[in-house]
C-alpha cells in the first residue's frame, strides 16, 4: 500500500496526552511558573503593535458594510443620553443644565466598561482557534479586546463632547488629573481581561453571573444618579469599587478633584485585582490552551 493520509489520534489518545500535559504543567516549580508568566507578560507587551491592529481589525470587520460603522453606537448613546437626561432631571428635580454633562460623561464611561467586562469573559475563548493552531502570549489576545473598546470609546466621546459645547462647560487643565487615572484603568483591563477570561475558559456560566453583577452595580452606583442624592450616607461610596475607579476620572472631566480616600479605595482595589489576575494567571497558564 502507499502513502495515505496520516490519521488523527482516536480520541482516548488525545485525552491521555492532555490530562499528562497538564499534570507535568501543574507539577512545575512555582519559580518556574512565574518565569514564563514574565516572559508572557514581556512578549505580550513586545508585540503591542499587533494586538493593536488586532483590535483596529476587530472593528472593522464588526461594521464591515455598515454607513455609520461604530458611530451606530456613538448615535444610540447619545438618544439615550438626551432620553434619559430629560427624565432623571425631572425625576430628581435637577438642573438640566449640571445634569446632562454628568450624565453624558457617566453613561459613556459606564458603557465603555461594561463593554470591557463582558469582553474579558471571552478574552481566550473567542481566541480559541487561534490560542490552538499558534503560540502567542496571552497578553496579546488581552490588549486585543482592549485596544478594541477603547477606540469604541473614542468613537463616544463626541457625545461627551457635544453635550459640553451645547452647555458651554470647560473643565479646564484639572481634566488633565483624569490621565493617570485612565493609565490605572488601562492596567485595570488587563488585570480583568486575565482573571476573567480565565474563569470563565474554565467555567462557561460565569459570564451570565458577571453581567448580572454588572448590571447590579449599574443602579447602586452613581452613574444616572448624583453622589450628592444619598446626602449623610455619602461617605460609604468609596467602600464600591466602582465608584471609587470611577470617579478618580470622571471628576476631573467635570472640572473637580476626587478625594484622597477616592484615590487610596482605587489603588487598593486595582491592587487587589492586579494580585488575584496574577496569581491565577501563573497557576492556570499552562493549561488555558485546554480549557478553550
Amino acid at each position: 500500500m502507499g502513502l495515505g493520509v496520516a490519521q488523527a489520534a482516536p480520541a482516548p489518545f488525545r485525552a491521555s496526552h492532555r490530562e499528562a500535559v497538564m499534570e507535568f504543567v501543574a507539577h512545575l516549580p512555582l519559580a518556574a511558573r512565574h518565569r514564563l508568566a514574565v516572559d508572557d507578560l514581556r512578549e505580550g507587551m513586545r508585540l503591542w503593535r499587533l494586538f493593536a491592529t488586532l483590535g483596529w481589525l476587530d472593528i472593522k470587520m464588526r461594521y464591515r458594510g455598515s454607513i455609520l460603522g461604530p458611530f451606530w453606537l456613538t448615535l444610540s448613546t447619545a438618544v439615550m443620553v438626551a432620553a434619559l437626561g430629560l427624565l432623571y432631571s425631572t425625576l430628581f428635580h435637577m438642573n438640566l443644565h449640571e445634569y446632562l454633562p454628568f450624565l453624558a460623561l457617566s453613561i459613556v464611561l459606564w458603557n465603555f466598561l461594561s463593554a470591557l467586562v463582558g469582553d474579558a469573559c471571552i478574552c481566550f475563548t473567542q481566541a480559541e482557534g487561534m490560542i490552538r493552531s499558534v503560540r502567542m502570549p496571552y497578553f496579546l489576545y488581552a490588549g486585543q479586546i482592549i485596544v478594541r473598546n477603547f477606540l469604541v470609546l473614542a468613537h463616544n466621546v463626541v457625545v461627551i463632547a457635544v453635550v459640553y459645547v451645547i452647555f458651554k462647560i470647560w473643565p479646564g487643565m484639572v481634566a488633565l488629573a483624569a490621565l493617570p487615572a485612565l493609565a490605572l484603568w488601562l492596567i485595570d483591563a488587563f488585570a480583568a481581561a486575565i482573571l476573567l477570561g480565565a474563569f470563565c475558559a474554565r467555567f462557561r456560566d460565569i459570564p451570565p453571573i458577571v453581567a448580572s453583577i454588572m448590571q447590579i452595580a449599574f443602579f447602586i452606583s452613581p452613574i444616572i444618579w448624583k453622589p450628592e442624592l444619598i446626602q449623610h450616607h455619602a461617605h460609604w461610596l468609596p467602600f464600591n469599587p466602582f465608584f471609587s475607579l470611577f470617579e478618580i476620572v470622571r471628576a476631573p472631566l467635570l472640572g473637580g478633584l476626587p478625594g484622597v480616600d477616592t484615590w487610596v479605595a482605587s489603588l487598593a482595589y486595582s491592587l487587589l485585582l492586579c494580585a488575584a489576575a496574577w496569581v491565577l494567571f501563573v497557576r492556570v497558564r499552562g493549561r488555558l490552551a485546554f480549557w478553550v
